[in-house]
């Protein structure tokens, strides 16, 4: 990582002496940034729970002096949108008391605008058995955060206050507005969140997410995701007389062979290079993932259901429709191959996540702008990432016709137990945030 100091042997151009200054109140203001950040991750917000953090981050903005804006989305109004779908999430606990969060900086004028977002959303960190740190206690340990959130994505959120609180104490002003989004059930598919602000006009003329990336990767591109279930009925009888029915775990089997059958033989053929960067994505654009599956009622029972729940991602290049078709007509195949499913074929039900993929045009000049700064502050060229996960950026693409990426700091243990952020990294992202702030809104 480049101090403030060393910058100058870092970059290829020369700094202004603001951009300076700004850079070294990032980094003594450090500890600063980080108690910010402990006290996020200390407040539980699991997708449907959000609302507390909510309030932590409203009266954060306030803080800030920016025009906050407090609300809960409308229904109503986002099942016109032909993104809609109805979250799992929604589902179960609708939208109240989970609102969204908007803080914004009415510039001084002639800038060019720009969205800083994150989501305040986390998954559980069940089973918390498996941790060795308390997942809410943002416990650090050689400059690792831990904690639910802690680099998914809340580490984010830290670096974009912090990259303004420190512009701010320089006493410089953006000449374009700036507007900070804290949303809600991005780990869900984000329709409540991201899009709702988007519905509700909240637009510039680029967007940073600043999900974790490692700082040095700028994420240009999100999967199509959705998620479908395949109920099969047999028929039930007693155990002792197991040959008078028809076992519905057995055929549903059938369907589960042929769906990673037709992994395969996708992942043979589809490549993304943007997805594949690491030695363990290769070959991974896509993916079904068979996640649940559960069948009958009692040991002494023939089971007389059985119902798989999966998920299917894939990267740019290819339609929604298309990928549905290629799912139902392999489920469709086996159950005409089976004499007992000809008779009594699969039920098939598309639910929750239904997403479209996106791509970034990395000629940008927002994605141009970050790199640079990238390569200026961390001396390392950006790697071009994404495809593979589901991002609130497409929201900003397809919907919003707003160029955006993801930019964020490192972490690891995503999803999983012992979810850390690197304190450095968080740093980092600040010091890069900063310097885009001020060269992309220009400033007083």
């Amino acid at each position: 990582m480049c101090d403030s100091k060393a910058l100058l042997n870092c970059g290829t151009r020369k700094q202004s002496g603001l951009q300076n200054r700004v850079l070294k109140e990032i980094d003594e203001k450090r500890d600063e940034m980080t108690k910010f950040l402990q006290g996020l991750v200390k407040i539980p917000s699991v997708v449907g729970y959000e609302g507390a953090a909510q309030r932590f981050m409203q009266k954060t903005f306030r803080d800030l002096g920016l025009e906050v804006h407090v609300w809960e989305p409308d229904v109503a109004e986002l099942e016109k949108h032909p993104a809609y779908f109805k979250t799992t999430s929604y589902t179960k606990f609708g939208y109240k008391r989970r609102p969204n969060v908007i803080g914004r900086l009415q510039g001084s004028g002639g800038g060019r605008s720009l969205i800083l977002a994150g989501h305040i959303d986390v998954v559980s960190p069940e089973p918390v058995s498996a941790w060795t740190h308390d997942p809410w206690g943002a416990e650090i340990v050689d400059d690792k955060l831990y904690g639910r959130g802690a680099a998914d994505m809340k580490g984010g959120i830290a670096a974009m206050v912090h990259a303004f609180k420190c512009i701010q104490a320089t006493g410089a002003k953006p000449a374009g507005d700036v507007i900070f989004k804290s949303t809600i059930e991005e780990e869900d598919g984000g329709i409540g969140g991201t899009l709702a602000t988007i519905l509700k006009g909240y637009h510039a003329d680029a967007a940073i997410i600043t999900e974790p990336t490692d700082v040095y990767n700028i994420e240009i591109a999100s999967s199509g995701v959705m998620y479908f279930g395949v109920k099969v009925l047999g028929e039930s009888a007693h155990a002792a007389f197991a040959q008078l029915g028809v076992n519905a775990i057995g055929k549903a089997m059938k369907i589960y062979n042929a769906l990673l059958k037709l992994n395969n033989e996708r992942q043979s053929r589809i490549r993304y290079p943007p997805a594949e960067v690491e030695p363990a994505t290769k070959g991974h654009a896509t993916t079904i993932n068979i996640g649940k599956i559960q069948g009958g009622d009692w040991p002494s029972t023939v089971a007389g259901w059985a119902e798989l729940e999966c998920r299917i991602g894939w990267p740019p290049g290819e339609e929604l429709e298309d990928v549905k078709k290629q799912v139902e007509d392999t489920i469709y195949r086996v159950a005409e191959e089976d004499p007992w499913l000809r008779e009594n074929p699969p039920r098939i039900k598309w639910f929750g996540w239904r997403a479209r993929p996106h791509e970034q045009d990395v000629n940008h000049s927002i994605v141009q702008t970050v790199t640079e700064f990238v390569k200026e502050l961390t001396g390392k060229k950006a790697k071009f990432i994404g495809g593979s996960a589901g991002l609130d950026t497409r929201h900003y693409v397809l919907h919003g016709k707003i160029p955006a990426i993801c930019l964020g700091p490192h972490g690891s243990g995503l999803h999983s137990a012992d979810e850390y952020v690197e304190i450095d990294s968080v740093v980092e992202t600040a010091k890069i945030l900063a310097l885009t702030i001020l060269d992309w809104c220009g400033y007083e």
